[in-house]
């Protein structure tokens, strides 16, 4: 069997993602996805990546992985290169899993969990589409517009949105209330009017719910040290399950003198790429659970191995997912087959609305879990729509 053909497709109304088809001569594809600076990737793609695929053998994974993510050019960066060759991983696993008639968490060992635990991302369903609208809900600018509304409903009604999770199953929810202060200062300091506004969402959730949610805070890694742990020191009175990225996760020491000093778990970070990153965050004793991101780490071949790598440190994984469907189904399979992963992200929001258009099934979601999948590969393709629809952009290298 040999890889004949590469074709791209994105969407204008969907600017930010980036699907992937590898096609073979035996009839069988994979589709992988990819997030953030889709055009760029895919030029990539089509003029870099393409030419040493044409004519491989697409079940030499780990061999055509080495190529892509440790050539010259990207190497262990998470720009396009890594993210082009990251969806090109998760469409090789998901070709496999349909060669061998199997889901690619068995390929991956087999599941070590029968169900994953979820918790919601409370973005909105234009979260990552319009950057105007998010600064707007940062500042508070902006009222509920629906029961998926969650970036703004964290602000403006915390306590009814908690409720709204439990209802739905979720005793779990990431928010980031700090992220307005943050930009108006650079993260260089907070004011005590700015860290009372943050609190006051932990506060308002708390008193609704009590211990029945688990409460994420993401910090976008917009603070200093000196910031983010004066917002840590009032923090910690809310158990927060995790503090993730609360600083930039580009120095190892300055990470580990937060974790010691801030008492809050640190999570970290689906913005690193290759098993590099997180071994030396990880020897530095700078992390408490691991996220990682598929589409921008490289794949479901590197994660595997930094879900092992965090194993070794005795230390929990937590695969990111606020990006795209095929990238949710890729982190489910990992997920499964790592014994020591905790949690799946998603978001509702996107659930609910536009990834139903995009792909053929999704993962099932029950009561705070995503289940198991049993079918071959990841378990879903392109909707046939999508191609179709005017705003698609398709772009097709074939062997010649």
């Amino acid at each position: 069997m040999k890889i004949t053909a590469i074709e791209t497709t994105r969407l204008k109304t969907q600017p930010n993602l980036l699907w992937v088809e590898v096609e073979t001569d035996e009839g069988i594809k994979g589709l992988g996805e990819t997030f953030r600076g889709a055009e760029a990737v895919e030029a990539h793609i089509h003029a870099m990546a393409a030419p040493i695929l044409l004519g491989k053998n697409p079940l030499e994974i780990e061999r055509l992985h080495k190529i892509l993510m440790r050539g010259y050019l990207g190497f262990n960066g998470s720009g396009v290169e890594t993210r082009g060759a990251s969806a090109i991983d998760i469409a090789l696993w998901d070709l496999f899993g349909k060669f061998t008639g199997q889901p690619v968490y068995q390929l991956l060992g087999g599941a070590c969990h029968e169900k994953m635990r979820t918790y919601n991302t409370c973005a909105g369903v234009d979260y990552n589409a319009q950057t105007v609208q998010r600064k707007l809900v940062q500042a508070g600018a902006s009222k509920v517009r629906g029961r998926y509304d969650d970036q703004v409903a964290f602000i403006e009604d915390p306590a009814e949105l908690a409720h709204s999770l439990l209802e739905e199953g979720f005793n779990a929810m990431k928010i980031w209330p700090f992220d307005a202060a943050g930009t108006e200062t650079n993260g260089q300091y907070v004011s005590g009017a700015m860290m009372r506004q943050g609190l006051e969402v932990f506060e308002k959730i708390r008193l609704a719910v009590g211990d029945r949610m688990e409460i994420m805070c993401e910090f976008h890694s917009m603070w200093n040290v000196t910031s983010a742990l004066a917002i840590a020191r009032e923090l910690k009175q809310y158990r927060p399950f995790w503090a993730e990225d609360p600083i930039k996760m580009d120095s190892f020491g300055a990470l580990a003198d937060y974790r010691q000093k801030s008492g809050i778990p640190v999570c970290g970070s689906e913005t690193l790429a290759a098993q590099g990153s997180f071994r030396d965050l990880l020897a530095a004793h700078a992390l408490d659970i691991v996220m990682l991101d598929l589409s921008w780490c490289g794949g479901l071949t590197e994660s595997r191995k930094i879900a092992s790598l965090a194993d070794a440190y005795q230390k929990p994984i937590a695969p990111h997912d606020c990006t795209g469907p095929v990238v949710l189904w890729a982190s489910l399979h990992l997920a499964l087959a790592s014994p020591n992963a905790i949690f799946q992200e998603v978001v509702r929001a996107f659930l609910n609305t536009f990834y139903k258009d995009l792909v053929t099934e999704l993962p099932t979601l029950d009561k705070g879990f995503l289940l198991r999948p049993d079918k071959p590969g990841l378990g879903t393709e392109l909707a046939p729509a999508l191609k179709s629809d005017p705003n698609a952009i398709i772009r097709r290298t074939t062997l010649n």
